[in-house]
């Protein structure tokens, strides 16, 4: 029998997180919650973007990483402070998920990332990229 599959969510508490972990669990997938705080249970991570830390031991063998974490950008006006804190937010996570996963000695399969889609509007099946306009 293979063992359950491992899947490490950052943003799990957010508002796409909180949904595909819990889609993940009815469909019997480990989850791995990152957090950014200690670890509490055997299937939380602690990991620091902004320090650039993470307990890289624990993310060996799984299957795949979602990343997702990202500071919340609608809570208040956008002035260039809180620009600067949404891109660090976004780039100091992604630096440390994917050297962190690239370190690995058993590496995921994937890393899947999603970050303020909202950008570009709906459009369908148009394929966006960043020279896309918004939306």
């Amino acid at each position: 029998m293979n063992p359950p599959r491992a899947i490490a969510v950052t943003g799990s508490t957010g508002l796409v997180g909180s949904a595909l972990v819990d889609s993940l669990a009815q469909d019997n997938i480990r989850v791995l919650r990152l957090v950014r705080r200690e670890a509490r249970t055997e299937d939380e991570v602690a990991w620091n973007p902004t320090k650039q830390t993470i307990e890289a031991a624990k993310l060996e063998g799984i299957d795949a990483v979602v990343h997702l974490a990202g500071r919340n950008i609608v809570d208040r006006r956008w002035t260039p402070a809180f620009k600067k804190e949404i891109r660090d937010s976004r780039v100091l996570g992604t630096q440390l998920i994917s050297k962190t996963i690239a370190e690995l000695d058993q590496k995921p399969r994937v890393l899947v990332s999603a970050s303020a889609i909202g950008y570009y509007g709906v459009r369908g099946s148009e394929v966006l990229t960043e020279e896309s306009s918004a939306g």
